[in-house]
């Protein structure tokens, strides 16, 4: 049977379109991935303690979407987990988002008091209000408590997390945090919201177990795949490809940087085990301004593990160099004109489909790139 499939990228984006194609078309795929390893950036392992770390720092699922629920059941058991997040400011640790709870702990009693009636009467009990909309209030308490929020909590994170200066960043990205009118210390609020019982690798064991599915791992798409930009044309190891190719990686890479490097974020982490059963109170607490990191993850808090130790993992956003990995796109002006430009450059080809957070240079949350999968191969099938 000859492959009428072409897909680079064993990531979420990648695996769903092959598993589709696989299933339901009857279609051979073959998966081009550089990494040695499936699953992407959702990638994780059992330590030898048994502890399940997600290589690339902690990935929640979390939902609305009922059909990606229904869609990812098929291939995982869920265990119940709302996700929790503490803030270290000023020597404690602070709920997150900023809540009632929150405001108890930085607050005298009777000052959180006058603030959370304030609050209450403003804006309505169980509302999430951006910080920008709180520091637009003429009241000054109200102000008072949006700068403190500003201040300690966001602007310093998102320096560190974006590598700019505090005055460089403009407040609308730091306003997208809700502050929640409630003592919901849960961070997010969606309907559907679970871990796989498993892990994720396990989930992409099971979404590409088919044997109309072949993986080559550690191969660079580059080695078996050439892009002929004059006529237009693919070519898979030397031979005029007809089929259709799905790309989940850079677009820049994809065009040998015609054009320059996008603007990326990419980060590192420090995993460390240490002799204690528990090193903090939930499974993610942030330090938006003290030390280089962003966040320290416990796992054990995410996938519970009996073990005398626990797992650890700093978390350092970094600059992107050539060669290394991306997480996230910087969206300025520059980069969305210089993404155009490629985005044309591809156009050229009938049969290439951008697929993902690299290829759409976008960001995406988990079950958003599911959903753009599924999405995807609903028009490619016809």
């Amino acid at each position: 049977m000859k492959i009428k499939y072409i897909i680079v990228g064993c990531g979420f984006s990648g695996s769903v379109i092959a598993e589709r194609i696989a299933n339901e078309l009857k279609e051979k795929v073959l998966i081009l991935e550089k990494r040695a390893h499936i699953g992407g950036n959702c990638y994780d392992y059992k330590d030898s303690n048994g502890i399940i770390i997600h290589k690339y720092g902690p990935h929640l699922f979390h939902t609305d979407y009922k059909e990606v629920y229904e869609y990812l059941s098929k291939f995982t058991d869920w265990i119940e987990y709302e996700h929790r997040v503490m803030a270290y400011v000023d020597g404690q640790t602070i709920p997150l988002p900023f809540n009632f709870n929150s405001i108890d702990k930085v607050y005298s009693k009777a000052k959180a008091d006058i603030l959370k009636d304030k609050l209450i009467r403003m804006y309505g009990k169980g509302k999430r209000v951006g910080i920008l909309e709180l520091m637009r209030s003429s009241d000054l308490d109200i102000k008072e408590l949006s700068k403190y929020i500003y201040d300690k909590i966001f602007v310093n994170y998102t320096a560190k997390q974006w590598g700019k200066k505090p005055e460089e960043i403009n407040i609308t990205v730091t306003s997208r945090v809700p502050v929640v009118i409630d003592y919901d210390n849960r961070y997010f609020q969606d309907r559907y919201q679970y871990i796989p019982n498993k892990g994720y690798t396990e989930i992409f064991k099971r979404m590409l177990n088919n044997g109309l599915i072949d993986i080559k791992l550690k191969t660079d798409f580059k080695q078996a795949v050439r892009l002929d930009f004059e006529s237009g044309e693919i070519y898979l190891y030397g031979e005029k490809f007809v089929g259709k190719v799905i790309f989940t990686g850079m677009i820049d890479e994809l065009c040998g940087f015609r054009y320059g490097i996008l603007p990326y974020r990419s980060l590192k982490f420090k995993l460390k085990t240490v002799n204690k059963e528990q090193f903090q109170e939930t499974a993610v607490v942030n330090y938006p301004n003290d030390y280089k990191y962003t966040r320290i993850t416990e796992y054990k808090h995410i996938h519970k593990t009996r073990s005398e130790k626990t797992a650890i993992m700093y978390e350092y956003p970094c600059e992107y160099k050539k060669g290394g990995m991306p997480f996230y796109p910087i969206f300025t002006e520059e980069a969305q004109k210089m993404y155009q430009r490629y985005r044309e450059l591809i156009n050229k080809f009938d049969n290439i489909i951008l697929l993902g957070r690299l290829a759409e240079y976008r960001y995406y949350d988990m079950d958003d790139v599911i959903k753009r999968a599924l999405e995807t191969y609903e028009r490619i099938k016809i």
